[in-house]
């Protein structure tokens, strides 16, 4: 069935986009897995063409197009056509996270401050939540802010922070009131050159290997009230409601790697020979063929009206959970499959299909593992709160 979810605008927008891609991205890729760090420069290149910023005010030099996810999803889709999922995600974070946190809850000084920059690439946002031990466990946040005259003292240690190491600005999820019962979590915004905030070891990963993941630590470090981002004390409830987007984010970049791994391996199995024939011409080939993509088209139609509904302010959620939850089981198991079919060179990571495999995996986990994702589903079912 063909899709109808883009408007001539947004194809408009993908030529943009692939112009971006092919200049500023495909020459690196090999590189920035090596060196595990993508350039500060690609950010700059993207945030010139506009391929970044998407979701920032148009005030504030961003494109001002946060409820129109289509867009984002056009940026997605041409990543993955180039196998860019370290830089897909790190742009993620920046667009889906980053500068809707900003957007949504930050005061008008603080957006003049920040956006126009982050929208322009010039300056790279974190989120910190996870810490050492806790996992996806927000109630049980130990980093801690002391209140002194003029702001707060931050002590904690947060680990697995993405753009950890380029980050110039991070979000840093806080107990501020330590004696009370209440979580009573707030997001301070920790800037690059605050004293006491440093930068622990380059994590090596799994996958993803050119996005740069790391510690944060945080010795005494004075962030002013002018750095509270959103409601003292209601950090918890600001994140709750802002963890859909991020979601949608995960399952439409599923959808869109396991459609191009399922296109680079009807390549493959088209060209390679087995047994005096291409490898199309086996049944079990064809059959797995046919079950990833009719997985896929029935995953994607799914997605498709998440992110239609988020667009209209209507995503809930429970639907951005299930999105989340059966795209990246989706993507694994498509993947899965589809370096089975490669057989041997599947595993060589000079073909595509190797790193998709790597990268896929933390697609389960980040964002909120897929156990939270069905106890999210599985607690409206049954009328739980």
């Amino acid at each position: 069935m063909r899709r109808n979810l883009y408007t001539d605008d947004h194809e408009q927008f993908r030529d943009v986009v692939r112009t971006f891609v092919a200049r500023s991205v495909v020459d690196n890729l090999d590189r920035w897995e090596a060196d595990r760090l993508i350039d500060r420069e690609v950010w700059i290149a993207a945030g010139k063409q506009g391929v970044i910023g998407l979701s920032a005010p148009a005030e504030y030099g961003g494109a001002g197009q946060h409820h129109d996810y289509r867009y984002r999803n056009i940026v997605l889709e041409e990543l993955a056509r180039v196998h860019a999922t370290s830089l897909a995600s790190s742009f993620s974070l920046q667009d889906d996270i980053a500068i809707p946190y900003l957007a949504k809850l930050g005061s008008p000084e603080q957006q003049a401050r920040w956006l126009p920059a982050m929208a322009a690439g010039e300056l790279i946002g974190a989120i910190a939540m996870t810490e050492p031990g806790t996992g996806s466990d927000l109630r049980g946040v130990r980093t801690s802010g002391r209140r002194v005259d003029g702001g707060w003292l931050v002590n904690g240690t947060k680990t697995f922070i993405t753009s950890g190491i380029n980050a110039d600005l991070v979000i840093v999820v806080t107990r501020t009131d330590t004696d009370g019962d209440t979580p009573g979590l707030s997001l301070l915004v920790v800037e690059r050159d605050m004293a006491g905030f440093s930068r622990g070891r380059k994590l090596d990963k799994v996958g993803l290997h050119a996005q740069d993941t790391a510690e944060l630590f945080f010795a005494d470090v004075f962030v002013p009230d002018a750095n509270v981002l959103g409601e003292l004390g209601g950090g918890l409830r600001q994140l709750v409601g802002l963890l859909p987007l991020e979601r949608l984010s995960i399952a439409a970049h599923a959808v869109a790697v396991a459609d191009v791994v399922l296109a680079g391996t009807l390549d493959y199995v088209n060209e390679r020979r087995a047994f005096g024939k291409p490898i199309a011409d086996f049944q079990n080939t064809r059959f797995e063929l046919a079950a990833m993509a009719t997985e896929i088209d029935v995953t994607r139609a799914f997605v498709d009206r998440a992110i239609l509904a988020h667009g209209d302010g209507d995503l809930t959620v429970v639907d951005a959970a299930k999105a989340k939850l059966a795209a990246s089981e989706m993507q694994n198991r498509v993947i899965d499959r589809c370096l089975q079919l490669h057989g041997g060179y599947g595993f060589m990571l000079e073909y595509p299909v190797a790193r998709a495999f790597q990268d896929a995996r933390v697609q389960r986990i980040f964002g909120g593992t897929n156990e939270i994702m069905k106890e999210i589903i599985g607690r409206d079912l049954v009328g739980r709160r």
